[in-house]
Formats: structure tokens, C-alpha cells, sequence
């Protein structure tokens, strides 16, 4: 092909789809392609359809706390029709896909399909086809990561689980990252029978400890059961059933078992080797704050580079990078109070540090919490409790760690995180007027630190 482009994306996610359009509107000329579909895992098969699960499945707890504000339900026991769920998902799904590809075509990018493979400095091979680039950028996100056990081909992974054509009855499931967990959540609360896997001592081992904990125990007000120290070493299939056998070898059975133990780079034959990117064991791509590889020429963003796995953060790289090579501009992200969530049912938001990290960080801090139970739940007759941690670094007042586990964690803890990135002090937080009666105002009402003593 005679066109050389001033920039070649490979992988449409939401880091590559970002960088391309991006670029394409400060003026380059830019190339795209991606192997399966547009929109990646978050649209796909990742954030977006596993949040509209999150919807669907929190209606049953609806109808069951309605009965004490008074609503007679016409019915005893709702009834879910998961076919007409997926159909209404997937074509969500299909819209936003639809969406990429269409704010690509409006900024003229040429959007490729297919398998994209470096064929050398400044080369790239779609196909049967060569193209010729001046800038390579690796936007390949991530797969889930499968053990080597006898018996896995019967276990399905966060891909397969949006393609089921009926919910499990009985769900069994590996891993208490925040997948495993989400999933957990949601297939529990449409009625399935959960039992979750761990292979250490705490669920979601990178978060704030007292925080996780406090999610386990609400979890397990709902019918979560947790078996930790355990891990699965082989799976065999008997008719309709699965037999997971631990290592210490209980049998678990289930009619689904969900591995949800990790996530892996997804930079496999892409000629990264052959070229002289270097890249972690793990497959990951080794970057530099502006995104550049050990290659001069070839960039990376997103999940492929397994810094900070997250949507917002893929999409930021890529701005920022695209502003750099295209804006005559040098940014670069901010990762430190980056705010995240897990939708679990209740969910866990977080943004900054964890008590554990805080301690390792800072000289001093203070730590402030409340456990209590919400307004709403008041008449509900459901036992659900709220939690809430501030930490502070004694020496600036500053605010370095928020955390939540209960009822809009999330949505509460975007603006929370405004005020951490702004370096809001405790005293700040004390100053704050809340808005009164909700959940949130209490953020400003902390007053004791917890007593160490």
C-alpha cells in the first residue's frame, strides 16, 4: 500500500479506539484494526453487558424490601426471563459497537478487519495485506488467564458466561478478584446456589483489607458461600454435572464453574519479539510514563501494558498519548488517586490509598470509619449495613484514601475522588455541608479518628 500512516492502532478497545480518533482529529493520518469486534472487552464482553447484569439482578431485592414501604406485590415469587435479558443486553451491546466504529468513520479513519501482526520496523500485515506506518501503537488489552489443571476445557471464564443459554442453578467459582466476585454477586441474586473459591485467607487481596472483609460478610447475608484455602487441581464432567476437586481434596459440584483467576496481556504473536519490544513474563509490554516501548516508534496503552487494568485509565493513556505525538504536548496520567469500584451487590468503591498501603506510605495517619445501616433499609426488613473509611495523613490533613461498601458506593465515590485529586484536607471534608438525609453527608460528619489503642 502506498499510504504511509502517522499512526497504526492495533486492537479496537476502548485505549485503541480512543488513540485513533483522537489523533485522526489533531490532524494524523491513522489506521486501525481489530481482530474480533469494536468496543473490545469493556463494550463486549466486559464492563458495559456485565453492568447491565448488575441492573437486571438487583430488581429481586427490590421486590423484596417493597412489601415494608407498604407495596403488595401481585405476585409471591418474581419470575426472570434470561433469554429476553440476553437479547435486550446484546443488542445494547451491538449499539455501542456500532457507535465505535461510526465515531471512527467520522474522524476518516481507516477502520481494518482482522488480525494485525508487526512485520518489521514500521510495518504492520492485516491479513494478506502490508501497512506502512511512521508510529505503532499496542492496544491489545487482555484474556482471561486459565491454570494448566486436568479437565479445564469444562470451566468457562468471564467471556463465556454473557453466552449461557440458561442460568446455572448451582455456580462455583474460582477466584475473589473482582470478577469472580461480580458474578458471584449477580448469579446469586437471580437465584442461583454461589459457592466462591479462594485460594488465600481474604477476598480482593489488593484492596483495603477491613473494607473487603466488611463486603465478605455482607455477601454472605446473602447466600454467598465462601470456602477459602481452597483451590481447585482438576474438573471432570458427569452427565449435566461438574465435579471440581480441591487440593485438599474436597469434591465441589455445580452445574457451571466460572474460573475468574486473572487476566493475562494479550500480546501473543504480534511480532513483538521479533521486533525487540521488551515485555514482563507475563507477557506484559514495558512502557515508559509517555507510553513509548524499548522500540522507537511503537507505543502501548491499556491492559497490554498490566499497570492499572482500567477502562478509564486505557482511555486517558490514549488521549494523553495521542496529544503528545500529535499536539506537540507532554502529559502524562496521574495514576495515583485513581478511583475504582467493584459491583458486587452491595458494591465497594474506593479511591487512593488502603489503610495498608497508607502505613507503608506515610509517616502517620488517622483512620476514620462508620458502620451503620441505611435510611432505606429502615422499614425494608433486609440486613444491609453501609461502611465508610477516610484516611489521613496526620502530618498535611490530607485526605489519601476514601473506601465504601453499601448502597451507590460507586456514584458517591466519583465525587470523592474530584475532591481527593484536588488534595482536599480532612478539615476540608469538615467543613463540607451534607446534604441531608443520604448516605453520603456522612463523609462529612467524621469527626473521631479510630483509636489504635
Amino acid at each position: 500500500m502506498d499510504t504511509v500512516f502517522d499512526l497504526f492502532v492495533i486492537g479496537g478497545g476502548s485505549g485503541g479506539v480512543r488513540a485513533a480518533r483522537w489523533s485522526a482529529g489533531l490532524g494524523a493520518k491513522v489506521a486501525i484494526a481489530e481482530e474480533d469486534r469494536y468496543g473490545g472487552t469493556c463494550v463486549i464482553r466486559g464492563c458495559v453487558p456485565k453492568k447491565l447484569m448488575v441492573y437486571a439482578s438487583q430488581f429481586r431485592g427490590h421486590f423484596e424490601a417493597a412489601s415494608g414501604y407498604g407495596w403488595q406485590m401481585p405476585f409471591e415469587q418474581p419470575v426472570h426471563d434470561w433469554s429476553r435479558l440476553q437479547t435486550g443486553r446484546d443488542a445494547e451491546v451491538e449499539r455501542l459497537e456500532g457507535i465505535y466504529e461510526r465515531l471512527l468513520n467520522s474522524q476518516a479513519v481507516t477502520v481494518l478487519k482482522g488480525r494485525a501482526v508487526i512485520d518489521g520496523p514500521g510495518r504492520v500485515r492485516v491479513n494478506d495485506t502490508v501497512y506502512q506506518a511512521k508510529r505503532i501503537l499496542i492496544a491489545t488489552g487482555s484474556r482471561p488467564d486459565l491454570p494448566s489443571i486436568p479437565g479445564i476445557e469444562h470451566c468457562i471464564t468471564s467471556n463465556e458466561i454473557f453466552q449461557l443459554a440458561r442460568r446455572p442453578a448451582r455456580l462455583l467459582v474460582q477466584g475473589v478478584g473482582y470478577i469472580g466476585l461480580e458474578f458471584a454477586s449477580i448469579l446469586r441474586a437471580f437465584g442461583s446456589a454461589v459457592t466462591v473459591l479462594s485460594r488465600g485467607e481474604y477476598i480482593l487481596r489488593e484492596f483495603d483489607r477491613e473494607s473487603a472483609v466488611f463486603l465478605e460478610r455482607e455477601l454472605v447475608k446473602k447466600g454467598i458461600q465462601f470456602r477459602h484455602s481452597q483451590c481447585l487441581v482438576s474438573i471432570s464432567k458427569e452427565g449435566d454435572r461438574l465435579i471440581g476437586i480441591s487440593g485438599s481434596g474436597e469434591q465441589f459440584e455445580a452445574d457451571q464453574i466460572l474460573m475468574a483467576t486473572g487476566r493475562r496481556p494479550n500480546t501473543t504473536d504480534l511480532g513483538l519479539a521479533e521486533l525487540g519490544v521488551d515485555c514482563k513474563a507475563n507477557g506484559a509490554i514495558i512502557v515508559n510514563d509517555q507510553h513509548e516501548t524499548s522500540v522507537p516508534g511503537v507505543y502501548a496503552v491499556g491492559d497490554c501494558t498490566d499497570r492499572m487494568n482500567l477502562t478509564p485509565i486505557a482511555t486517558a493513556e490514549a488521549t494523553r498519548l495521542a496529544e503528545n505525538l500529535f499536539g506537540q504536548k507532554k502529559l502524562s496520567v496521574a495514576y495515583e488517586f485513581t478511583p475504582s469500584a467493584v459491583f458486587t451487590s452491595p458494591p465497594l468503591a474506593c479511591c487512593g490509598y488502603s489503610e495498608e498501603q497508607a502505613r507503608e506510605r506515610f509517616e502517620n495517619i488517622d483512620v476514620y470509619t462508620s458502620d451503620f445501616k441505611s435510611m432505606q433499609h429502615a422499614l425494608s426488613g433486609i440486613d444491609e449495613r453501609f461502611f465508610m473509611k477516610l484516611i489521613v495523613d496526620r502530618h498535611t490533613d490530607r485526605v489519601v484514601g476514601a473506601h465504601a461498601v453499601g448502597l451507590d458506593a460507586a456514584e458517591m465515590m466519583q465525587g470523592v475522588a474530584i475532591a481527593i485529586n484536588a488534595g482536599a484536607t480532612k478539615a476540608d471534608f469538615n467543613r463540607t455541608i451534607g446534604i441531608h438525609p443520604t448516605i453520603a453527608e456522612e463523609f462529612c460528619t467524621l469527626r473521631t479518628p479510630r483509636d489504635e489503642h
